[in-house]
């Protein structure tokens, strides 16, 4: 097969995938390894993969950009919190000044990745705007996220469809959309929701949030405090120097509510209260029956969220939706909320590797029912890696610590003359399983037999933390359940 496919559609690497994860692999990959011909397949008509998709007012970043942007490139604003638009000009600027840019090959579908042992080597199906081509490569990095971009997760309203005016997903948001002066009711309570309200309060007539259980909201100021040392330190310095405190600071946060949720609850309490109005309790609005870190927390940039609250043009609510009617919704308690617009930001549908099929030997791999290798390779699948990020921390982190890694393991094939790196499990019995993310969303919950599996046991426990994981990417044991030939 191999033999038939054109020497310009044959690479040493091809990452799947130019999003955030795909551009920092690319990177790492050029970097370290230049001697090595690579391209990015990327099915959508631009870079920058989720930031690209959604378009809802106020989308932001939910975490830092000193650590979610990129180490190599570092962000040199003020302000952590980031709007969409500034995230998708950064992620350009970075691809095009590292000629990134120049190996995506756009609208370019990977359907299906078959591997033969006999020639060492994949070979991709994929669909260009119709046409599909074959490619060939030594090595596939999979960098295609978690999220399903076509489908969005749909949450259970009963009579949805009685509803007379616009029912949007933030997921898909037209820009044609006009809700300037009219009343909207936000189903949902996570990071897209707190997002929305202060943002669509703006020029609505009224935005309720309607939750059925709150989440926990960390009002932050979005400025990075500056010290003496930043002034007096190399600028390259002073961002790495930065960096490392971010990083710090949310490693320990995590940890500390892990360790004293007690605690933590209190002093979230005690940042929301004083900010709210009185008309807004903080019990039950902003009181959820998990811990925190449980489930991920929602920043909220100098306190938008609560800011709008006390225009008159935003509001909560929690409750149970008993029915939707032609104008507005009516819950359990028997309130009826008025309604011209409905946003259903009940969350986001999982897919793994973006729906790509797998298949090795002629035999397909099914991706849920096999174990992750540390991490970054699936079980019983050579040459590949799977890059993902942190639930609890900066996808970045985590999707650089398995590009790092994988940049290493390429090393360590090319100097000991090898062409194949399998991971191999020989005694599933033994095997003590746990979530691959270690939260309770119910996006995470409901997608639970989409994922690969988990263990407790290494070499198949997930990292959890960026310095574990980039102590293993740079001096970990490589050939443990690792077959190599």
């Amino acid at each position: 097969m191999k033999n038939e496919i054109p020497i310009e559609t044959q690479f040493d690497v091809i990452i799947v995938g130019a999003g955030i994860a795909g551009i920092n692999a690319a990177y790492r990959l050029q970097t370290e390894h230049p001697w090595h011909s690579y391209a990015i397949l990327e099915a959508r008509s631009a870079l920058r993969g989720t930031w690209d998709l959604f378009r809802y007012p106020g989308v932001r970043s939910d975490s830092d950009l000193f650590t979610f942007g990129f180490s190599w490139y570092p962000w040199n604003q003020d302000h952590p919190i980031a709007d969409g638009n500034s995230i998708r000009q950064y992620m350009s600027d970075a691809a095009s000044q590292h000629t990134i840019d120049q190996r995506i090959l756009f609208h370019h579908r990977l359907t299906s990745a078959h591997w033969s042992t006999a020639d060492y080597a994949w070979t991709l199906k994929v669909d260009c705007e119709g046409t599909n081509t074959l490619y060939s490569t030594r090595f596939i990095i999979l960098c295609t996220g978690y999220y399903d971009y076509d489908v969005p997760l749909e949450g259970v309203i009963p009579r949805l469809a009685s509803f007379k005016g616009p029912v949007i997903h933030p997921q898909f948001w037209p820009d044609e959309l006009d809700y300037e002066g009219k009343r909207v009711i936000i189903v949902g309570s996570g990071a897209t929701a707190v997002t929305l309200l202060p943002k669509m309060a703006e020029k609505a007539a009224l935005v309720t949030m309607l939750q059925r259980s709150p989440t926990y909201i960390l009002p932050m100021k979005n400025k990075n405090k500056r010290t003496v040392l930043d002034g007096l330190l190399p600028e390259t310095a002073a961002h790495q120097l930065n960096r490392v405190k971010w990083i710090a600071t949310s490693r320990l946060f995590v940890l500390v509510s892990q360790k004293a949720p007690s605690l933590v609850r209190w002093l979230l309490r005690q940042s929301v209260t004083p900010r709210l109005p009185k008309n807004i309790p903080y019990d039950p609005h902003f009181e959820p029956k998990y811990n925190p870190w449980e489930q991920r927390l929602c920043i909220s940039p100098d306190g938008d969220f609560f800011q709008s609250l006390h225009t008159g043009r935003a509001d909560v609510k929690t409750g149970t939706i008993q029915d939707v009617v032609d104008d507005g919704i009516v819950l359990t308690s028997g309130e009826k909320l008025h309604a011209d617009v409905i946003v259903t930001a009940t969350g986001l549908s999982l897919k793994v590797a973006g729906g790509i099929s797998l298949y090795v030997d002629g035999e397909e791999c099914r991706i849920p029912e096999k174990y992750l290798w540390n991490g970054v390779m699936l079980q019983d699948v050579p040459n590949a890696s799977y890059i993902m990020g942190y639930a609890n921390a900066s996808w970045t982190l985590g999707a650089d610590a398995k590009a790092r890694f994988t940049c290493r393991l390429l090393l360590y094939l090319k100097k000991r003359k090898l062409s194949m790196a399998v991971p191999r499990l020989q005694d599933t019995s033994k095997m003590k399983a746990r979530r691959l993310f270690n939260l309770t969303s119910t996006y995470v919950v409901t997608a639970e037999d989409k994922l690969p599996k988990a263990a407790r046991q290494k070499p198949w426990k997930p990292h959890e933390s960026y310095l574990s994981e980039l102590m293993f990417a740079k001096y970990g044991c490589i050939d443990d359940c690792l077959e190599l030939a």
